[in-house]
């Protein structure tokens, strides 16, 4: 058993494994992502209920990348995103280059994604926030807010394992 657990070890930390230079979904771990879902305020319930989920996730030059999905959409509509320093409700700083956010237009099913490159390093502590504004003239309202959620430690699951001494045979 203990070898049958080292060659999966040794399996999963396989340092001769290349990744891609683009950030797909798939090559993001849930574990390594801040993970956030969106939900409409509850002073706006009855009148649109977006639904959504994002993340903030380090691209591999160590800046941060955020994604978002919304549905239940108005078909057509056109929704400015950010990230931004701290929870849901507040106005504070946006994370990275405001122009890195393209709007968000919404399909004929009531769907849309976005990506954004931000400037800046992947964020290891603090809180954050995905929001969805109601259109590009009315920034001040969020129609749809996350809080992400700060991914686990990370595990030391591929570290070396200590150096076992051999006694010798008699």
């Amino acid at each position: 058993i203990t070898a049958v657990a080292a060659i999966l070890a040794a399996a999963a930390c396989n340092p001769f494994h290349k990744t891609s230079n683009e950030i797909k979904v798939q090559d993001i771990p849930i574990g390594e992502r801040w993970n956030a879902t969106l939900a409409t305020p509850s002073g706006l319930a009855g009148a649109i209920q977006i639904h959504g989920t994002g993340y903030i996730a380090r691209d591999p030059s160590g800046s941060a990348k955020a994604v978002i999905h919304v549905s239940n959409a108005t078909a057509g509509g056109v929704h400015p995103w950010t990230v931004r320093v701290g929870q849901c409700g507040t106005d504070n700083p946006v994370l990275g280059d405001l122009t890195a956010y393209s709007n968000l237009r919404i399909d004929n099913d009531g769907t849309a994604q976005g990506g954004a490159l931000l400037s800046g390093p992947f964020p290891t502590s603090g809180s954050y926030s995905l929001a969805v504004r109601a259109a590009p003239t009315t920034m001040g309202m969020a129609i749809a807010c996350g809080t992400p959620a700060r991914p686990p430690p990370r595990t030391q699951a591929c570290a070396s394992p200590p150096a076992r001494t051999v006694p010798p045979t008699p």
